[in-house]
């Protein structure tokens, strides 16, 4: 299943709304409870010249690490995320993602994260904790914010 962005959705990762964002398009994989996507970065999200900035790394990790959360339909907030970053992740070029959970422990979910080149090398990896909340009252929240201009 192809998991688009949400043309509501302003979230600077995976938000069809905001165009500024990098409106990231990912693939569920139900069959190895999988979330990947395939990206090139742009040069505007440019660190080191030629290479991805590492916030926009962390973005890509966090981003596949929390769409994992689909298979149970539950909705999950990160809680903490941990990156390495094992080598120079070039701009312009095919990036492989991929996330997955390793466990859970009452509302928290564990996962990790990984970036390939299109050779399998790894460049980066992330491990994540992500919060199981109520998503009635995270919206409810948001809704309150926004009517506060924050």
């Amino acid at each position: 299943m192809i998991l688009t962005p949400n043309p509501a959705n302003g979230c600077f990762g995976c938000g069809g709304a905001n165009e500024r964002g990098m409106q990231l398009t990912f693939e569920q994989d139900d069959a190895s409870r999988r979330i990947r996507g395939v990206f090139r970065v742009a040069p505007q999200f440019q660190g080191g010249p030629g290479f991805v900035h590492g916030g926009i790394i962390a973005t890509l990790l966090d981003e596949v690490m929390a769409k994992v959360s689909r298979f149970e339909k539950d909705y999950a907030v990160t809680g903490s995320l941990h990156i390495e970053y094992l080598k120079p992740v070039p701009i312009g070029e095919e990036l492989n993602v991929e996330g997955w959970e390793t466990g859970r422990d009452g509302r928290v979910r564990m996962r990790q994260g990984e970036i390939r080149n299109s050779s399998g090398a790894l460049l980066a990896r992330g491990t994540g904790k992500f919060v199981e909340v109520d998503p009635e009252k995270f919206r409810a929240k948001t809704k309150e914010r926004a009517g506060q201009g924050s």
